[in-house]
């Protein structure tokens, strides 16, 4: 049985202005008001809650040089949904979780990691690579999430309950930046497997999937979907669109075939801010009950 957890949260993004607020922690709700609850409840699914974020606050005059945006905040409620994903596992559910901007997968990875260690499926138009290793830049998780997921950042966000690295490097799979993500060469140096959005597209479903579960595992990984892998002519609803992304049809018989495997997924970075009509939200609810129907069913 799938159960929908929302994780509301912006805490890893800028600013869309200066003393601005990101619009990602509108997105369950507004997935809620497209129908997603609903047409899930249909199929069996169960409401599991919501994990509420702290305030967003812009801190750029008043952040520690060493520290990211909002990080007390963003790691107290790191804990608290691992704490929530964790109890979901423990009632033999699939979680489906909601956000948001993609430092949730933070707090998956805790969730994950204190179970045992699962591979990670990370389907992302950027890599969400920066780390302080190769940047002096190190502010927004949403942009480093993967990164920190792996071990690569600093401890006060790799290391939560001493769990690092929360996904080993050997078992995790990027799939859908473009050909000129700034860390694309790394990510291929130190993942598992690494294919771009072009790499992936080029290949059939069946095949793609194929080769990403052979590196994360037949079954028992986390699938990470953040929606700007989207193309932004499908879906610009996002706060770092860049043009070279999947189709739907594409993106939806990727998802579809890897599915099935995975103990849980994420969906992130889809801002209501930028959807005043909600057909953007519509387009993702249908995404998400056709591609997800069968999630966890072979894990």
């Amino acid at each position: 049985m799938i159960s929908l957890v929302s994780a509301p949260s912006n805490l890893g993004l800028r600013p869309p202005v200066a003393g601005g607020v990101p619009g990602a922690a509108k997105a369950p709700e507004a997935l809620r008001e497209a129908g997603l609850f609903r047409r899930f409840a249909r199929l069996g699914a169960a409401d599991a809650g919501v994990v509420l974020p702290g305030r967003y606050v812009d801190d750029d005059a008043t952040r520690a040089a060493d520290r990211v945006r909002n990080e007390a905040a963003l790691v107290s409620h790191a804990l608290r949904l691992a704490d929530r994903i964790g109890g979901v596992l423990d009632d033999g559910a699939t979680p489906l979780v909601l956000g948001g901007d993609c430092s949730i997968l933070l707090g998956v990875g805790v969730a994950l990691a204190r179970r045992g260690r699962t591979g990670l499926v990370h389907v992302d138009g950027h890599t969400d690579f920066r780390h302080p290793g190769n940047s002096d830049d190190c502010a927004s998780v949403a942009g480093e999430d993967l990164a920190a997921a792996v071990g690569l950042h600093r401890p006060t966000l790799t290391d939560l309950d001493g769990l690092s690295p929360y996904f080993a490097p050997s078992r995790t799979v990027h799939v859908g930046h473009r050909d000129d993500d700034d860390e694309a060469d790394e990510t291929r140096r130190v993942l598992g497997l690494v294919l771009s959005a072009r790499q992936a597209m080029a290949m059939r479903p069946a095949d793609a999937a194929s080769a990403i579960r052979s590196v994360a595992g037949s079954a028992g990984y986390w699938l990470q979907l953040d929606v700007d892998v989207l193309d932004p002519a499908v879906m610009p609803a996002v706060d770092s669109p860049d043009p070279g992304g999947f189709p739907i049809d594409d993106l939806a018989a990727l998802l579809s075939e890897l599915a099935p495997g995975a103990v849980g997924a994420s969906v992130t970075v889809f801002d209501p801010d930028l959807d005043p009509d909600g057909r953007y939200a519509r387009v993702i609810a249908d995404l998400l009950v056709g591609a997800f129907e069968r999630l966890g069913a072979g894990a």
